[in-house]
């Protein structure tokens, strides 16, 4: 390797930044390089003998101050999230996704620290909030809805920043997340094979975009009549999604119900307890499904058709992209896929009477 710099006379040591323009790749690169990657992570061999190279011309040699100061790096990577504190319960949502995340960090050579202090409520939102997690070289956030102004001063200030689910809003964050669109498009067209040509959604009146993916993906799916009133948003499903509402849209002709899996899971509570209080049950009487895995505390009801989110595959995804951005790599991880679940809550329409 040749370059301008490698001709003109020198004062002092050369440094890790020479190092880095001369292979053209990042300082941090240089440093896991120079360093022996003792974090494991994955490096080009093409990359590496670059650097290497670089190095030799220069005459580099480490700096045992640098080294030093180096070590005082905390090889931790912290979790915070935005929505309930961490699970104890196996049962919980979040559990196989830290499953994933633990896993994935321990073959990378880092510990976990998980920030849980201010992860619900307004508190996640103060001024200051988040700071807190530089104790880590990096972290991933959770979450249905961000402090958008904490997150942004943390990437704007160059602190390495992973959101575990699509979130475009933010500039400069990096996320991971998982392909709601196919998955929900794979769910409607189960039930229109199965003969339902009206179907409707019910979600929560938000614009998180776990939920937008759905309804994309629900939309597209359908065919035929009845598409522009498919999709029912609520405030408040327990109010709004009643025996008598359910029996009004079964005269109109509709003949499956789909609910969106959140936090709460409050629309499919409230889909379940409507056909309950309408003496109905289902296949028999209508068909449902749900977009995405039920709460843990619903899992002796029926297994309802609909799709499961690989959590652990997420939270592995989320750690590499983390670890690529520690490195001063190009982040770029592919959306997630979910499994179709059958299930047995859905069937054909009943026969007309």
């Amino acid at each position: 390797m040749t370059g301008k710099g490698a001709s003109r006379a020198r004062r002092g040591r050369p440094r890790q930044a020479e190092v880095a323009r001369l292979a053209g790749v990042s300082q941090t690169t240089v440093s896991l390089v120079l360093g022996g990657n003792k974090q494991g992570i994955t490096l080009h061999e093409d990359t590496r003998r670059r650097v290497l190279a670089a190095a030799r011309e220069l005459g580099y040699v480490p700096d045992p101050a640098a080294r030093r100061l180096a070590a005082a790096r905390n090889n931790l990577l912290g979790v915070f999230s935005f929505t309930a504190t961490f699970p104890t319960a196996v049962e919980h949502s979040y559990y196989p996704f830290l499953v994933g995340v633990e896993q994935e960090a321990a073959a990378r050579g880092y510990d976990l620290v998980l920030f849980t202090g201010s992860s619900s409520g307004s508190q996640a939102a103060a001024p200051g909030a988040l700071e807190r997690v530089r104790l880590a070289d990096g972290c991933l956030f959770l979450g249905r809805h961000l402090p958008a102004d904490g997150l942004r001063r943390l990437v704007e200030h160059g602190y390495p920043a992973v959101h575990v689910g699509r979130h475009e809003e933010l500039a400069g964050l990096a996320w991971v997340g998982v392909d709601y669109v196919a998955a929900s498009f794979e769910v409607v067209r189960h039930l229109e094979g199965l003969g339902h040509r009206r179907v409707v959604l019910v979600r929560e009146d938000d614009e998180a975009p776990a939920s937008t993916d759905r309804e994309r993906g629900f939309r597209s799916g359908l065919a035929g009549p009845g598409a522009g009133d498919a999709v029912v948003r609520t405030a408040d499903p327990a109010s709004d999604i009643t025996p008598g509402w359910l029996r009004a849209r079964l005269a109109e002709g509709v003949t499956a119900f789909v609910a969106e899996e959140t936090d709460t899971g409050a629309a499919w509570r409230a889909l379940l307890a409507a056909v309950d209080g309408a003496g109905l049950s289902a296949p028999d009487d209508l068909s449902l499904a749900l977009l995405g895995s039920p709460p843990a505390d619903l899992a002796a009801r029926p297994e309802p058709a609909g799709f499961d989110i690989p959590r652990a595959a997420l939270g592995a995804a989320a750690i590499r992209m983390l670890t690529a951005l520690l490195a001063g790599e190009t982040a770029d991880e592919p959306l997630v896929a979910c499994a179709f679940r059958p299930g047995t809550t859905a069937g054909p329409p009943p026969a007309a009477p």
